[in-house]
């Protein structure tokens, strides 16, 4: 069945080609039958036909950059492997966390680990404040031989276990207390993607173009810093009035 499906997409896609004119690009005008949104479409397609071909002749289901919808060719299927929903489709999101302020460093609709961000978040926190950050508090997706490495030679700690054994001689109370507490306060993170998906539909964005849907993503982390501005700022004022009475 699909082998006779592709041969049907095929053999239609060089029907149309046949019927449409040489000079698709000179002749493009009132009278040529197909508008610049088909001619794309046909595109898309073709890539879709050349992608399913090549999983269909190596038996396979997976392939590089491959395309799930026609309409939103930029989105691509993304491994997340968590229990309810193993593959999920969208942008992937480098979210950084600044006193309170989520900065989003990177946007990608490819499937790749986020891992490599860290060192980009680092930077644009030094650029921002002029000095890099004491303490990193990051996940294990973050935790990598290179990412340690790399944060070593900046004298910045990580709220990560050490890799290795466990050594002998253990930490005072003091410390453990002091690692537990920054390790939760890793959570905040997550406390800003659950407000973002709970308060804002972060992850129901009904948008088709690839440009509307990452201003969308801009504009919902735009608006979460404003309300955290704000809370900072009432409180502010509201402490400087009670100081003075």
């Amino acid at each position: 069945m699909k082998r006779k499906l592709l041969e049907s997409v095929n053999r239609n896609l060089h029907f149309i080609k046949e019927m449409l004119p040489k000079a698709a690009i000179i002749e493009m005008g009132k009278d040529y039958p197909l508008s610049k949104k088909d001619l794309a479409l046909i595109k898309i397609i073709e890539q879709v036909y050349l992608q399913q071909k090549q999983m269909y002749d190596e038996n396979t289901n997976t392939c590089k950059e491959r395309i799930v919808s026609i309409y939103q060719s930029h989105v691509r299927p993304i491994l997340r492997g968590k229990q309810n929903a193993r593959v999920e489709f969208g942008s992937k999101l480098g979210v950084s966390l600044d006193n309170g302020f989520a900065l989003l460093n990177y946007l990608s609709w490819d499937d790749y680990h986020e891992g490599k961000d860290l060192r980009n978040q680092v930077e644009e926190y030094h650029r921002i404040h002029g000095h890099y950050p004491d303490l990193v508090q990051v996940d294990k997706a973050y935790s990598t031989r290179e990412n340690r490495k790399w944060l070593k030679e900046k004298n910045i700690r990580i709220t990560a276990p050490q890799l290795g054994r466990k050594k002998k001689k253990e930490v005072n109370q003091y410390q453990k207390a002091k690692r537990k507490k920054e390790a939760a306060e890793r959570n905040h993170i997550e406390a800003k993607f659950g407000q973002g998906k709970n308060g804002y539909n972060l992850n129901k964005i009904r948008a088709k173009l690839k440009a509307t849907s990452e201003s969308w993503v801009s504009c919902i982390f735009f608006v979460m810093n404003l309300i955290n501005y704000q809370k900072k700022s009432s409180f502010g004022t509201l402490f400087t009035n009670y100081y003075r009475n």
